[in-house]
């Protein structure tokens, strides 16, 4: 990732500092403000687990969704991913509109002219460290919520009832919104149970500060899901892939 930054290869900058190894980006189509993989991903190079074959997917045959493939859909377990192949380049297309990327620019008192791909990936960078547990020091998955997308009518009827609440229009018309914000509406963040539960600073983040077992969190989670399910008519997906 840095290396790209430092050689201005773009496409990439708004997943800077996302946790993880290369072969798991396309399992889940990791994303942040804006970005997905797949727009950058040309072929994941795998080998077929219960016979040793190498196989080669091209783009589409990924198929890539949010947060999602056939490596976590219809091929989950079958593939052990080797080598993923990237597009990057070097006219930059600059994505700064989602999440609080500007406000981060203003703050680093970045101007227009002075746009860069290493000014966003610095901006991006120093938003999730300020809400971001580090994994090497509190044990956590990152986002463990996919943000749900409703119907414009589900939209309406909560903007209706909460007029804070974050909402970004699809191109079909229908809304994406915050995991995170819910699930702090619903009062879970910084929740505490034993030694686990969720951040106290990104509700997105369930964390595991010590001898927690997996059991424990997924059952934190299932918690999560009934909760916001009943406050706002909305049925939360898990990012992780669960085994």
């Amino acid at each position: 990732m840095l290396y790209c930054i430092s050689k201005d290869y773009a496409g990439i900058e708004n997943l800077s500092l996302i946790p993880g190894k290369v072969g798991a980006s396309p399992m889940q189509n990791i994303g942040a403000y804006g970005v997905e993989v797949k727009e950058v991903i040309t072929s994941v190079e795998c080998i077929k687990i219960s016979d040793g074959e190498k196989v080669v997917f091209d783009n589409s045959a990924c198929q890539f969704d949010y947060r999602s493939s056939i490596f976590k859909t219809t091929h989950k377990g079958k593939y052990f991913i080797t080598a993923v192949s990237f597009k990057l380049s070097k006219e930059a297309n600059f994505k700064i509109t989602y999440g609080a990327i500007q406000k981060q620019l203003k703050e680093n008192k970045i101007t227009e002219n002075q746009l860069s791909i290493k000014a966003i990936s610095d901006a991006v960078i120093q938003i999730r460290q300020s809400k971001l547990p580090d994994p090497n020091e509190i044990g956590n998955a990152g986002s463990f919520f996919k943000n749900p997308v409703v119907s414009e009518k589900k939209y309406r009827e909560l903007a209706a009832k909460y007029e804070d609440m974050p909402a970004y229009k699809q191109e079909n018309g229908a809304y994406k919104l915050a995991a995170g914000w819910l699930i702090e509406k619903a009062g879970w963040k910084g929740y505490t149970q034993d030694n686990y539960g969720v951040h106290k600073k990104q509700a997105l983040v369930l964390v595991n500060y010590g001898g927690a077992e997996g059991k424990e969190i997924y059952e934190l989670s299932e918690k999560i899901l009934r909760s916001i399910n009943a406050e706002f008519g909305i049925q939360l997906e898990r990012e992780v892939n669960v085994v």
